[in-house]
């Protein structure tokens, strides 16, 4: 719908965004990204939204103050693979290559972040299928297709025709996560709903979800902290 900016210090960027199911002003920090989005019922004044903004400013900057920085990815930084903290340093030959605690990338520093993604799309890839095929044959179904996508709404989906569907970020979450992920998703094959029996399901392939479902439920957003772009 439109943007704005409070004044002070910091300023705090807004998104303005009109709904015709909201029944109040509301205001939204995103956990993924740090955007604040201000939403409008129908009716309501543009003026009257900013001001209740404006009376919140402090609670939002406090909101915006506490969310971890944005790592940019590149020779130096540290990033999680499979959960454990791993260190980017200037690498040779042709390939990636993970030592204990350390990413070795070959190339010009400023090739490492698209060649450090496309590695870990890789392994994320090989991890997921794997997953999948495991809990798709202890299920007696099959899945069609496996496709990654860098989803921010979603950890993972599985649609009616059985395609499986995941964030390759998944790779950078404990395995524990990923394996549950996987075990949730291959789950909606045989129940495309979250009922007992799709629960149930869950519990027979992944004993002991409730553990990486929280972690991810609690830590899930962080793994958006890493950027590899510009």
């Amino acid at each position: 719908m439109g943007h704005h900016v409070l004044p002070g210090n910091p300023p705090v960027a807004l998104i303005l965004r009109r709904s015709a199911r909201a029944r109040r002003i509301s205001l939204r920090v995103s956990g993924i990204d740090g955007r604040v989005t201000l939403t409008l019922p129908r009716g309501v004044a543009e003026r009257q939204a900013l001001q209740f903004a404006e009376e919140k400013a402090d609670w939002l900057r406090k909101q915006l103050s506490q969310r971890p920085d944005d790592v940019l990815v590149g020779l130096g930084a540290e990033l999680p693979v499979g959960g454990h903290p791993m260190r980017i340093v200037s690498g040779s030959g042709r390939a990636v290559r993970a030592e204990e605690g350390t990413l070795h990338v070959p190339g010009t520093p400023e090739a490492v972040p698209a060649r450090l993604r496309a590695w870990l799309k890789a392994r994320a890839r090989d991890r997921l299928a794997e997953a999948s095929d495991r809990y798709a044959d202890a299920l007696g179904r099959r899945y069609t297709r496996l496709t990654l996508r860098d989803t921010r709404s979603r950890w993972g989906s599985c649609s009616h025709n059985g395609g499986l569907m995941y964030s390759w970020r998944l790779i950078l979450a404990p395995d524990d996560v990923l394996d549950y992920v996987a075990a949730h998703e291959v789950a909606h094959l045989a129940e495309m709903n979250h009922s007992r029996a799709f629960w149930d399901i869950v519990d027979r392939l992944k004993p002991g979800y409730d553990g990486p479902r929280r972690w991810l439920r609690d830590n899930g957003s962080s793994l958006h902290r890493y950027r590899f772009d510009d």
